[in-house]
């Protein structure tokens, strides 16, 4: 039975942030990127595949389309086998323990999915975001986290309020900061990155109380910075480092 104009429109309309917080829906494609979902047991409103990859998917009811109907609702150029409708993962209350890293309107979405692999990675289990920081069920992201947005709770909220209000250490990253290296980081903490072009906001900036800095070895040492994502990684890892000491 082919796909309804009816179906068409929903699954593209998914595109737009406003209809995935209507519907609290949004969708995932590639076989990878599914397979991750579904194992980690979302909840699967529909699931679309080709005759070749059908029978993998037998356990969710799939629906089976063709290679033509896949490229009308695939949000990519080069459709991949399988697409499926998740509904949203429902974020509870920030734990007020733990590693958790915050981001202050990062844009980028790669940026974002890359973060969000980083936290599953080394076991940061909340993300906190502002309003602005682009949306984590944007497709760009959803594909780039590689199945880890099952994984991390991301929630956006009022970033100043709750950084106001944690008992936990808070820090940023800052060339005028202490070297990464040789401080002695705990366990528990709060890491804030801040947007691509202009780095943390100067009213987060004052609910912060501990600066590092990642220190260049060029021997020029003329970069300027580090891409977000890229200062993220190495942050979590001195953190998590410093538990094995």
């Amino acid at each position: 039975m082919p796909l309804s104009k009816n179906q068409i429109k929903f699954i593209n309309g998914l595109k737009l942030k406003k209809n995935r917080y209507k519907t609290r829906c949004f969708v995932a494609e590639g076989i990878k990127v599914v397979d991750e979902f579904l194992a980690s047991g979302l909840e699967v409103e529909n699931l679309y595949g080709t005759e070749d990859v059908l029978e993998r998917y037998n356990t969710v009811n799939p629906t089976l389309i063709t290679e033509q109907e896949l490229a009308k609702i695939s949000l990519f150029k080069t459709p991949n086998k399988v697409l499926a409708v998740f509904k949203m993962i429902a974020v509870k209350e920030i734990n007020p323990k733990g590693l958790k890293v915050v981001l202050d309107d990062v844009n980028d979405p790669g940026n974002l999915g890359t973060i969000i692999r980083l936290c599953d990675w080394f076991g940061v289990e909340e993300l906190i975001c502002t309003e602005n920081t682009v949306d984590c069920y944007n497709s760009k992201v959803v594909q780039s986290t590689m199945g880890s947005l099952a994984r991390v709770k991301v929630l956006y909220t009022d970033v100043k309020v709750f950084l106001a209000k944690t008992n936990l250490p808070v820090y940023i990253a800052d060339m005028a900061g202490e070297n990464i290296y040789t401080t002695n980081l705990p366990s528990d903490g709060v890491v804030v990155m801040g947007n691509e072009a202009n780095g943390v906001s100067q009213e987060i900036r004052k609910l912060i109380n501990h600066k590092l800095s990642i220190p260049r070895f060029g021997r020029l040492k003329e970069t300027e910075s580090l891409n977000v994502a890229t200062a993220t990684a190495i942050i979590l890892s001195e953190f998590r480092r410093a538990i094995e000491k």
